[in-house]
């Protein structure tokens, strides 16, 4: 059977929704090892940070090797980070957190499709409120469907836009 590789030398968008943050709380999205990216777009109950990753050589097992200044951690492991609190500039904050967003669950057949799909966004949400009441830390769960193709951008695709 064929291993199935990820496409090299190209870039795909992505897009992190903090879903529900606690009031009062700053969010930024972390680049490289200090760099701090604000919001895109936010609203009260949703914030949402758009990216862009970098594809490298598949790795050994065939899964995407993400690359570029958001993905952190090692090429097995990658991952991208939402700061919040102090670590998002907000130096009167009594929270100093970041919350830790597995790439994993990208599989090569979705990377393929959102690759083959001109414009398209990989998005992932995440609860942006842990069980004590601050911002989410620590390696967090991406809600409901994973990581998918942005639904808007299914329903309402460019070529359909005046």
């Amino acid at each position: 059977m064929a291993k199935r590789t990820a496409p090299i030398h190209q870039t795909v968008r992505c897009r992190i929704t903090v879903v529900n943050p606690p009031a009062g709380v700053q969010f930024a999205m972390q680049r490289g090892r200090h760099d701090l990216v604000e919001a895109s777009r936010s609203s009260a109950d949703r914030i949402s940070f758009d990216f862009t990753l970098r594809l490298g050589p598949p790795l050994p097992n065939g899964l995407p090797n993400f690359l570029g200044e958001f993905a952190q951690g090692t090429p097995s492991d990658r991952f991208v980070y939402v700061n919040s609190g102090q670590s998002a500039g907000q130096h009167d904050s009594i929270w100093n957190r970041r919350a830790k967003i597995k790439l994993a669950g990208i599989s090569i057949e979705l990377l393929t499709k959102a690759l083959a799909l001109p414009d398209a966004t990989l998005e992932a949400e995440i609860a942006a409120t842990a069980r004590d009441g601050g911002p989410a830390c620590a390696t967090v769960p991406i809600l409901g469907k994973g990581w998918h193709i942005d639904q808007l951008f299914l329903e309402d695709p460019p070529a359909s836009r005046s």
